[in-house]
């Protein structure tokens, strides 16, 4: 199945969801810790940043700065689809949110501040309707 490539497609298809829980970036340099299962992974010189849920990296002893919610946009869009993280970014900037986006195959998935959260997903909905 092929993602979406028209912008005007993929704004008004965003159908932002928050998922449960905190998450937090971290950075190892040997092994994933046992009991802790990543939700994206980047492999750098430095190390490998995890994302995890914070009372997984709490448990590993893993340390970290950033406390994030994590809101998929569920419109499946593709990986050479342009403008659609610009047009993201453009609405949270607006507010003052600050937001990491992370490519999966079938979707954008982007962090923001766990207590501003909410706040994101309505700023999403607003981009998405006036899309229409």
């Amino acid at each position: 199945m092929n993602g979406e490539t028209d912008l005007r497609a993929l704004l008004t298809g965003l159908r932002p969801q928050l998922n449960p829980g905190r998450y937090v970036f971290t950075t190892i340099r040997s092994a994933i810790p046992s009991g802790v299962d990543p939700v994206a992974t980047v492999r750098e010189p430095e190390g490998l940043t995890l994302v995890v849920r914070q009372e997984e990296a709490d448990a590993a002893g893993l340390p970290y700065e950033y406390v994030a919610g994590w809101i998929t946009l569920r419109v499946h869009s593709a990986l050479d689809a342009v403008g659609l993280t610009a047009a993201v970014a453009r609405e949270l900037t607006a507010v003052g949110l600050s937001c990491n986006v992370v490519a999966g195959f079938h979707h954008d998935h982007l962090f923001v501040p766990v207590e501003r959260a909410a706040e994101a997903v309505e700023v999403l909905l607003r981009l998405a309707r006036r899309s229409a």
